[in-house]
């Protein structure tokens, strides 16, 4: 089956707008979408310290094939993240330290894998964000074919290309590209409308006066 690409066609965010994303957790993101558009937590960070931000490349491959990966690195512009639809097959592994190295050199922001991966150890020392569903030594097959710039499937959330992908250490959240624009400035209030709930409660208020919840009643019944 031969490699398909998509024609994707997407206006990036300008560099002030990503620089203001940095600024706003996976979490964030994802409560002000109301909640959704989150990654399952099946799909780890393979190291701890994580803070990616950047414009979707979508990769969707056959089962136990590499190949559509390996077509779209050349693809790849500085930035991005490259994000792969495996349908949750742990069995091959999809991508390795060879595929991360070549990312890192086209100055891929990060890799979503909805799949497994190998030579975890070295993912761990690439400085390249790399976020997967499980580990396994056995290496893919070539051949096959696959999917560039479609519409995917990764974690159960779906991904376009040019959609917003943010991650840290809790997983990965998606913006999609026609939602950054307004987003933005609520998870921004959000950002500032915590750090002051966290200085209340360094000073003394508890969270159930915060939110308002009511004391509760007293009951003679027994728990």
């Amino acid at each position: 089956m031969a490699i398909l690409r998509r024609a994707a066609v997407y206006t990036p965010l300008d560099i002030a707008a990503l620089e203001r994303w940095r600024a706003v957790p996976p979490a964030v993101a994802g409560d002000n979408m109301n909640r959704e558009h989150s990654m399952t937590s099946a799909i780890r960070p393979v190291a701890e310290g994580y803070a990616m931000v950047g414009h979707a490349r979508t990769v969707a491959v056959m089962a136990g094939d590499n190949s559509a990966v390996h077509a779209a690195l050349p693809l790849l512009q500085p930035g991005e993240v490259l994000v792969i639809s495996a349908r949750g097959a742990g069995e091959v592994a999809i991508i390795g330290e060879i595929v991360v190295e070549c990312a890192k050199a086209r100055g891929c922001a990060g890799i979503v894998l909805d799949g497994a991966a190998r030579d975890i150890g070295s993912l761990r020392t690439l400085g390249v964000p790399v976020y997967i569903a499980g580990a396994t030594p056995r290496g893919p097959h070539k051949g096959f074919g696959g999917e560039i710039d479609g519409r995917v499937s990764c974690g159960g959330v779906v991904v376009c290309p040019g959609d917003l992908v943010l991650g840290d250490d809790d997983g990965v959240t998606v913006v999609p590209r026609a939602q950054c624009d307004a987003v933005l400035p609520l998870a921004e209030a959000q950002v500032a409308k915590e750090a002051e709930i966290i200085a209340k409660v360094r000073a003394g208020t508890t969270t159930a006066e915060i939110q308002g919840i009511a004391v509760p009643e007293p009951s003679d019944a027994p728990g």
